[in-house]
């Protein structure tokens, strides 16, 4: 029991020192977005490798997340109400209120995530970046900051691309399984679907890009220690970023949706 608490208070220590690192880190790369017209060909790079490359894991979950939903909740109207009613405005709303959003996160992070880590933590211990402080080339501005600038854009790309496929998915299986005919299904999303909904999504995606390139750089920035530490990188960025967002997903919906609702 005791090394229990001692490893959870060493990790709930990595965790807060983590986090005033990453907010001093993003503010440093915000300061460098008046650079962008400078490094537009590094930015763009960033947004193939965030966004273009990340596409086909990203279909592949939302259409089978969409499909779970559609099929779990048509069932269970089923049972309650003898029918699956306003399936498509129920599909809908979980995509583009919840699952787009934080399924493509989830994505990001592991995939785009661990990556960025895996880069710039091999640098780290390449001495690749001391090598640039040498060069007087500010390291954040020429590796952190493109890389910021476009997750903030991809990601909500990423999630509208993922509600869509998500709400195809659901059609899909309401269609084959639960007899409701596409032009109800669509009929119901259009109904009941509304313009909050799509930027709430759109709002709670962007953060989550924000904190998980930050969470990567920093990671990446921090790592030692040779490979072994390249891959302790790349987990802690894995990790911190599915626990940032459960907790940031929470706190938005808190703090953000549920005032407005009321």
């Amino acid at each position: 029991m005791l090394q229990l608490a001692r490893d959870t208070g060493a990790f709930a220590i990595g965790v807060v020192e983590m986090l005033g690192r990453a907010v001093v880190l993003l503010g440093r790369a915000t300061a460098q977005c008046t650079r962008i017209r400078t490094n537009v060909r590094k930015i763009i790079d960033q947004m193939l490798l965030c966004g273009v490359y990340s596409m086909p894991v990203v279909s592949v979950t939302a259409i089978f997340s969409g499909m779970v939903i559609s099929a779990q909740t048509g069932l269970a109207m089923k049972k309650t109400l003898g029918e699956p009613l306003i399936l498509g405005g129920i599909v809908a709303g979980a995509m583009l209120r919840e699952m787009g959003p934080v399924m493509t996160a989830v994505v990001v992070a592991g995939f785009v995530g661990g990556g960025m880590a895996s880069v710039l933590g091999t640098m780290r211990v390449n001495e690749e970046i001391d090598a640039l402080e040498v060069m007087s080339i500010n390291p954040v501005r020429f590796l952190v900051m493109p890389r910021l600038v476009a997750m903030t854009l991809m990601t909500p790309l990423l999630t509208a691309y993922a509600d869509v496929l998500g709400i195809i998915g659901g059609a899909l299986v309401a269609e084959s399984q639960l007899d409701v005919e596409l032009s109800t299904f669509f009929y119901d999303c259009w109904s009941i679907m509304e313009v909050k909904d799509v930027f709430f999504g759109m709002f709670k995606s962007m953060i989550f890009g924000v904190g998980i390139c930050t969470i990567a750089c920093d990671q990446g920035f921090n790592a030692s220690g040779g490979a072994e530490g390249v891959g302790k990188a790349v987990m802690s960025t894995v990790v911190y970023s599915f626990l940032m967002v459960l907790t940031v997903n929470f706190l938005v919906f808190s703090l953000i949706w549920r005032p407005f609702l009321s």
